[in-house]
C-alpha cells in the first residue's frame, strides 16, 4: 500500500493508473477503522481495480462542544486494516492541504433542505462541513466511484444531491450497514460506550425493526409510531434525539399512501451519540 501525504505525489500516481486504464474507487474516512469500514473497502474493490482510502478528521463538520479533539486517531491500527483489505493507496492530508487559508475564510458547499433536518437540526453546520470536505476530496483524488456507508443515510443523501446538483462525474455507491451480532450498527463512536452502555445500545436497532414491521403491516399513523418508538428507546436507558419516518427517495415526510420508507434514529448514551436507520422497501 502506498501512503501519500503529498498532493502532487498522489495525483501523479493516480494519473499513472489512469493512463494504464485503471478505474479508481475511493473511500473517504476519518480513521479509527472497524469492520464496517472494511466492508466499504471490499465494496470499492468490486467497482474499481485501484482502491484509494483517505483519513482526515475534518474539524469543519464538528460543532461547538463536540468531540473533534477527542476523536480517536489510530493510524497504526488503521494501516493494518487497510493492508489486510489490499487497499492500494492511503491519502493522509493535513490541515495545510485541506484548509490552506483557515476554516474561517473557506469557500463552502451547502446542500439546502437535506442539511437542516434530522441530524442537521441537532448539529447545525455539520453537513456543510461534510459536503465541503467531500467535495474537496473528490477534487483532490478525482475518483470514478466513491463508496459511503448507509448507516449515515442522511449523509449519503446529502452527498448524492451535491454530486447531482454540481454535475460531479463520480458514481456514488451506498454500502449496507454492518452490524454486531446483537444488531448494533458498527461505529467508531461505539468505543465511547461502557460495558453497561454497550448492553443497552441495541435497543435502537430493535426499535427500528419494530417500527419497520408496523409499516409493513400497514400502519400509517406516523406521529404515533414515532412517539411509541421514542418511548421504547427511553425505556431502554437512552435519551432520544429524534426518531423519524421519512420517504426513502428524498427524506421528505411521507404521505399516507407511501410504500417505501427509511426510518431514522439518533440517541445519546453516555458520551456517545448513536445513529442508525432501517429501510422499508416492500
Amino acid at each position: 500500500m502506498q501512503i501519500f501525504d503529498s498532493l502532487a505525489t498522489m495525483r501523479s500516481q493516480i494519473a499513472g493508473w489512469r493512463r494504464d486504464g485503471h478505474k479508481i474507487a475511493f473511500v473517504p474516512t476519518m480513521g479509527n477503522l472497524h469492520e464496517g469500514h472494511a466492508s466499504l473497502f471490499e465494496q470499492a474493490r468490486t467497482y474499481g481495480n485501484k482502491v484509494v482510502a483517505s483519513i482526515y478528521v475534518n474539524p469543519m463538520q464538528f460543532g461547538l462542544n463536540e468531540d473533534w479533539s477527542k476523536y480517536p486517531r489510530t493510524l497504526d491500527a488503521d494501516r493494518q486494516v487497510l493492508q489486510a483489505k489490499q487497499v492500494d493507496a492511503l491519502f493522509l492530508p493535513d490541515d495545510k492541504i485541506m484548509y490552506p487559508h483557515g476554516i474561517d475564510v473557506q469557500t463552502f458547499v451547502e446542500v439546502p433542505r437535506l442539511s437542516n433536518i434530522l441530524c442537521g437540526a441537532s448539529r447545525p453546520g455539520h453537513f456543510r462541513g461534510v459536503a465541503t470536505i467531500v467535495n474537496k476530496l473528490f477534487n483532490l483524488v478525482q475518483p470514478d466511484v466513491a463508496v459511503f456507508g448507509e448507516k449515515d443515510y442522511q449523509q449519503l443523501m446529502v452527498i448524492r444531491q451535491m454530486v447531482n446538483d454540481l454535475f460531479v462525474p463520480i458514481e456514488i455507491v451506498g454500502a449496507e450497514t454492518v452490524r454486531a451480532a446483537d444488531g448494533l450498527a458498527l461505529s467508531s463512536r461505539n468505543g465511547y460506550l461502557t460495558a453497561e452502555e454497550r448492553a443497552q445500545a441495541p435497543v435502537i436497532y430493535q426499535t427500528l425493526r419494530w417500527c419497520a414491521d408496523e409499516l409493513r403491516r400497514g400502519a400509517r399513523d406516523y406521529p404515533a409510531l414515532e412517539q411509541q418508538a421514542r418511548s421504547r428507546i427511553s425505556s431502554g436507558g437512552l435519551r432520544p434525539d429524534y426518531f423519524s419516518i421519512r420517504r426513502h427517495s428524498d427524506l421528505l415526510e411521507p404521505a399516507s399512501e407511501e410504500k417505501r420508507f427509511v426510518v431514522l434514529a439518533a440517541a445519546y448514551l453516555g458520551k456517545a451519540r448513536l445513529i442508525d436507520n432501517i429501510q422499508v422497501l416492500d
